[in-house]
């Protein structure tokens, strides 16, 4: 039987040891962590330069460097931007017109041909074996008519003789009048045969580039071939088509009545890089009800090949010229509520290098431009960067000026701005010290 005091059994519980004894290694790794952390901190902060005070109205503080421009009078242009795809003034898909093997191609993929060109040839003997054979029907359909006709004008004296019929005279002139329908067929059909003749040398119908050819040389060819053999698009000049709203429509029409040029600019997809210049070509006549829009197209002379057959660019149609406009540069405009309500304002700079909040209503943006119709004036400086650290009466420094000193430092080059203890002592203040 066990018994259950029996200490081999059981031995006695060990006493747990105390939490910081038996973790002491960490919790030293914790505390020196703590430690260089808060050294780390106060480091920081010794090396960290105090914020800058507040520029405020009566010069607390140093002042604020910012760039400035002059509002002057100038003329500004209202444009109209628009997005327009790039089209050819002409497309055309070059096609047989006749069946046969392509016997030659005579132009290089992506090759700038002229009208007239030769592009390729089709295998012209079975055309000029036709051409042959027309020909000689209606040289033996001359020779009938030729004949019938002496037979006519001796019919004629015959029956003035009593001689014959007028029944028989009558069938000869018939007979006549038939081969000069049989002729006249026959010229048709030696015109068709010379046309197909020449059908078998293609050539370029417009100047432009040549793409991809669609068939290759030795192939069947026919004019029901929906692809054709290449294609040409006209680039120099080419178009531009683009839609404006309608609510710019009359005043577009009003400039195209006059008959005044209006300008185009063709800018990239970033529209940041004009391409090209180019005019007004047509308006379309009518508006698309379901987008609200007219089409326009602009002709662009492309000398450079610029502008691509279908490419995308952004649009700046020229619609009017205001002549001695306020304009300063778009940056000095702020936007906010200085007074309470809601509006556009400009910070003027005054005579005394501090600014002055002042509405300013806004007229057309041109691009960097824009214009002012109230609130400003020609020569008057305003601030167009480091606006945001501004308030109304805060001390600026203008480009190219000296900066000033803060408030409470001593201007350097004076002299007692750092006395030594010593010259403060004595009845020789001032004085310089005696030689040895």
């Amino acid at each position: 039987m066990i018994n259950e005091q029996d200490p081999q059994l059981y031995p006695p519980a060990r006493e747990p040891k105390s939490f910081i004894i038996r973790h002491w290694k960490a919790l030293l790794i914790v505390l020196v962590v703590v430690l260089l952390m808060i050294a780390f901190t106060l480091y920081l902060r010794q090396k960290q330069p105090l914020a800058a005070p507040p520029r405020g109205r009566n010069g607390q503080g140093g002042p604020v460097a910012v760039s400035v421009a002059t509002a002057a009078v100038g003329d500004i242009q209202v444009k109209i931007p628009a997005l327009g795809t790039v089209t050819p003034l002409a497309t055309v898909t070059v096609r047989t017109q006749i069946t046969g093997t392509l016997q030659k191609i005579f132009f290089t993929e992506g090759q700038s041909v002229h009208q007239g060109d030769a592009l390729a040839q089709i295998d012209p003997r079975p055309y000029e074996a036709a051409l042959q054979q027309m020909q000689g029907n209606l040289m033996r359909d001359q020779a009938l008519l030729a004949n019938a006709k002496v037979d006519l004008k001796r019919y004629v004296q015959l029956v003035k003789d009593d001689s014959i019929a007028e029944q028989q005279l009558d069938t000869q002139r018939a007979l006549v009048d038939q081969l000069v329908g049989t002729i006249q067929a026959d010229e048709g059909q030696v015109k068709t045969a010379q046309v197909n003749l020449v059908y078998t040398h293609i050539i370029a119908p417009v100047t432009g580039r040549v793409g991809l050819r669609q068939v290759d040389q030795g192939n069947y060819v026919t004019p029901g071939d929906a692809n054709g053999i290449v294609l040409i698009n006209q680039l120099q000049p080419i178009t531009v088509i683009f839609n404006i709203p309608e609510d710019n429509v009359s005043a577009v029409m009003k400039r195209v009545q006059t008959g005044a040029p209006l300008t185009v600019e063709a800018f990239d997809r970033t529209n940041a890089t004009k391409i090209a210049d180019g005019k007004l070509l047509t308006v379309d006549n009518s508006i698309d009800i379901t987008t609200g829009t007219v089409k326009l197209r602009a002709q662009f002379d492309n000398t450079d090949s610029s502008l691509f057959p279908n490419q995308f660019v952004n649009i700046q149609l020229l619609q009017d010229v205001l002549k001695d406009q306020i304009i300063m540069p778009n940056a000095a405009v702020r936007r906010g509520a200085p007074n309470g309500v809601a509006t556009t304002f400009v910070y003027i700079v005054n005579a005394d290098s501090t600014v002055s909040v002042r509405p300013a209503t806004l007229g057309v943006v041109d691009g960097e431009k824009v214009a002012v119709t109230a609130g400003l004036k020609a020569g008057d400086v305003v601030v167009t960067e480091g606006g945001d650290r501004l308030r109304d009466g805060a001390q600026v420094q203008l480009p190219g000026a000296a900066p000033a000193p803060a408030a409470g430092a001593q201007p350097p080059g004076k002299p007692g701005a750092a006395a030594t203890p010593g010259a403060r002592r004595g009845k020789g203040r001032g004085k310089p010290p005696p030689s040895p």
